[in-house]
């Protein structure tokens, strides 16, 4: 015979939510600290490629574990289209991060990433622009569907490894 939980439902999801955001935030915080070091040796100015390539080789030293240039499909009319769209990397499969080098962040690129996060079913993007003179200028942390009181409220609060 099962055991019953004593412990009310509601306290056991808030519970359950907790953990994924602290998992959320661990993965953050090791993805925006090798960017880090990536935006340190190499500074501005160069091709968005380049700086996916540095973050994933130092994602690797650091035995994060992401998914690079991952095509995903899009279902559209009940029909599936195969690489509907590419995501730069998917860290721990739970963290979309978008690389960008450009002059500034406009609100598209935050439309762009909160679209992959509503058809990766993710919570959690990261679009980092190293096209800044210091990274955490550079950094937007978006959550979606997750509650209010999980969120964190500063990306760039976060501190290398």
């Amino acid at each position: 015979m099962r055991e019953l939980n004593p412990e009310p439902i509601g306290t056991r999801r808030r519970r359950a939510r907790r953990g994924l955001a602290e998992e959320l935030n661990g993965l953050s915080k090791l993805v925006i600290g090798a960017a880090i070091t990536v935006h340190r040796e190499l500074g501005p100015g160069l091709l968005e490629s380049v700086y996916e390539a540095c973050l994933a080789h130092e994602l690797t030293k650091r035995r994060v574990p992401f998914q690079r240039q991952l095509a995903l499909p899009v279902t559209y009319g009940g029909v599936e289209i195969d690489d509907g769209y590419r995501i730069d990397l998917l860290v721990a499969d739970r963290v979309v991060v978008e690389v960008k080098a450009v002059r500034s962040l406009v609100a598209i690129h935050r439309a762009q990433l909160l679209t992959y996060l509503r058809l990766s079913r993710c919570h959690l993007g990261l679009l980092l622009n190293f096209n800044v003179t210091l990274l955490k200028e550079g950094i937007t942390r978006l959550v979606n569907g997750f509650p209010p009181d999980l969120r964190e409220t500063s990306a760039s609060s976060a501190s290398p490894p």
